[in-house]
């Protein structure tokens, strides 16, 4: 900030010299002036004198007209080149008090309109954080500074959630929906702040949030996930298998977050059969021209003292005949086996590449024990089949993978 106000104060004594160069011309032609009355006052002593000294008959009339003439040549020499006497209108006390209100003014209008907490705050974020807690500082005062940054709000929402602070979470996210509108996203980001501040209790309030979320956005993701956790809490196992998987269904391949989300599926299946119940296939529904395959894969008697159960398993689609690489693929683990999957175009590797999008498809289960989907050490194939197939189909790991 020290640039800022030694640019501030240059600009500042510019402006107050064009206040103080008037009032300094003004004194010089005062001095001017009053040298000027002085040598008219001095002509005219002179003028007295010859006067006197012709009444008492030292002079003569000539002597007395030559004397004047001298005295009016001096004069006219000393007041030559002196300007003509302006008379101003303003004063002096007006240019003076001015150059002392003008800084006063200045510097009180600038800490009113002015913005240097922004720049000050600009200069700061300019710098990388060193520490989670001096982020979210800077994010405090650029949402003090900018209370109307939808952006700003979101990003110290999510700070305060990453530091287990749900409560000022969630006063930060309803103040991002006043800003930015009911969005979906904020409205399952604010739900779930809520939850967790909350104590873990559900409430009317939250399941209007997400019931609000889902219905503008049936793919919203975090809504999906805290319904899962809702229900896994609630021991409603059944309901948040369907919420996660809905969730997998809507995350990328390669979103770090699917190995847990697939983890929490197998721990609720897992209580749910402990429980006495059996895990149920939500019937899909797929859209007009939708693929969806279900596919049960199973590992051959003889291969489960060769492999490990944190070995990948790749489940994927590939076309009969087109390009080699994997149309729609899953990765579960080899603990996972046996297990039933389903494949559609939510699940596609690349937006231009679809089941959908081809006739007939193969359908390929590969162990990768490095976690590589194209080579690994055991493999299973469908023979080819119509894309269009709504029938489950048995993949069963059984051959090398030469």
């Amino acid at each position: 900030m020290i640039d800022f106000w030694l640019a501030a104060g240059l600009l500042l004594l510019v402006a107050l010299s064009f206040l103080l160069i008037p009032v300094l011309r003004g004194r010089r032609a005062q001095q001017e002036e009053d040298r000027t009355a002085l040598n008219v006052a001095l002509y005219q002593e002179r003028v007295a004198e010859l006067q006197a000294e012709q009444d008492e008959g030292v002079l003569s009339s000539a002597q007395m007209d030559t004397g004047r003439a001298e005295a009016a040549r001096e004069l006219l020499a000393d007041t030559e080149g002196a300007d003509v006497a302006r008379e101003s209108r303003l004063g002096k006390p007006l240019p003076i008090l001015a150059a002392l209100l003008v800084p006063v003014l200045g510097l009180g209008l600038y800490l009113h309109f002015g913005a240097s907490d922004k720049v000050e705050l600009a200069r700061e974020f300019a710098q990388a954080p060193k520490t989670m807690e001096e982020m979210t500082q800077r994010l405090e005062r650029a949402v003090a500074a900018q209370p109307d940054s939808a952006e700003g709000l979101y990003f110290l929402g999510r700070t305060y959630m990453a530091q287990n602070r749900p409560a000022d979470a969630a006063k930060i996210f309803e103040r991002t929906l006043a800003v930015a509108g009911r969005q979906p996203e904020l409205l399952g980001q604010l739900a779930q702040a809520q939850y967790f501040a909350n104590g873990k209790k559900w409430n009317p309030q939250i399941q209007a949030l997400t019931h609000e979320a889902l219905k503008a956005d049936p793919k919203e993701a975090t809504s999906l996930g805290l319904l899962g956790i809702a229900a896994f809490e609630g021991e409603r196992y059944q309901q948040a298998i369907d919420y996660w998987k809905r969730l997998l269904e809507v995350l990328p391949a390669d979103d770090a977050s699917r190995p847990a989300l697939e983890g929490g599926i197998n721990r609720a299946s897992e209580k749910l059969q402990a429980s006495g119940g059996k895990v149920e296939t939500a019937p899909a529904v797929a859209a007009k021209g939708e693929v969806r395959l279900k596919v049960r894969v199973e590992l051959s008697a003889e291969l489960k003292a060769k492999v490990q159960p944190g070995d990948s398993v790749f489940i994927f689609a590939r076309a009969s005949s087109g390009p080699p690489m994997p149309l729609a693929a899953k990765r579960l683990t080899v603990a996972d086996l046996p297990v039933e999957v389903e494949l559609s175009d939510a699940d596609a590797m690349m937006p231009q590449l679809k089941l959908s999008s081809f006739p007939e498809v193969q359908l390929v289960a590969r162990i990768s024990r490095a976690g590589q989907p194209t080579k690994g050490e055991w493999i299973g194939r469908s023979k080819p089949l119509a894309s269009s197939t709504t029938a489950q189909q048995h993949l069963t790991i059984d051959s090398p993978d030469l």
